[in-house]
Parts: C-alpha cells; structure tokens; sequence
C-alpha cells in the first residue's frame, strides 16, 4: 500500500466511516500505484466503480431523509407551540413555548423554564 492510500485509510478508518471523498481518494490512489507487470482487471475496475455508484446513491437517500425528518420535525413543532405537554412519567408539565429541532427529534422549552424531550409517551393536551 503506497503512502498516500495509507493516509487516505488511516483518516477513514479513525473516523469509523468512509465518507464519498475519502472513497474517491482510495480508488484514485488505488488506480496511480497499481503494479503495471500485473495490472488489475477490467472486472475488479467494474465492481469497485459498482460500489462508487452505491456509495454514491446512499449519500443521496441520507440527504433526502435528512430533509424529510427535518420537514416532519417542523411539522410537529407547529402543531405543539402553545399546547400543555407531560413526560410520560407526570413529573414535566407545562405549556410549549420554543422547540429546538435536535438530531433526537424535538426538545420543547416549557412555560415554567424545563425542557422536554419530545418522544413516545408524552402526553399533549
């Protein structure tokens, strides 16, 4: 393994993923230091620029759901300013005055200074 796909896997493999960029710069490094006494195949070719494509598509669907969750988040953060929510366990009351949209879902900030973190089993009247 040459230099620079080293450093290219040693920052992929720390961050536990392998983000589009670092894929890219794998499959470039990959293509420079090949051995030209064996090159690699046509159909190895085939299916790493398969698996770009992959990765690629699910970038894509992450973006498109991202967005989607945010929209549903607002959705419901409409629907609940000035509405009187509990914990599920009634020891959190009060009436919804700001929500912040978190990776979660929702926190409301409550009338009485509280925060609330808005999920299964909360009651909202």
């Amino acid at each position: 393994m040459s230099n620079a796909t080293a450093s290219t896997a040693s920052k992929a493999k720390g961050s536990g993923t392998v983000d589009y960029n670092a894929f890219l710069q794998l499959l470039i490094a990959e293509m420079k230091n090949q051995d030209p006494t064996e090159p690699m195949k046509s159909s190895e070719y085939m299916a790493q620029f398969a698996s770009f494509s992959n990765v690629e598509q699910a970038i894509q669907i992450n973006t498109k759901l991202d967005s989607l969750l945010t929209a549903t988040a607002l959705s419901q953060a409409d629907a609940l300013l000035g509405h009187t929510v509990t914990s599920a366990d009634g020891k959190i009351s009060g009436v919804v005055k700001s929500l912040r949209i978190v990776q979660g879902g929702l926190v409301a900030t409550l009338d009485n200074g509280k925060e609330l973190p808005i999920g299964e089993g909360i009651k909202i009247s």
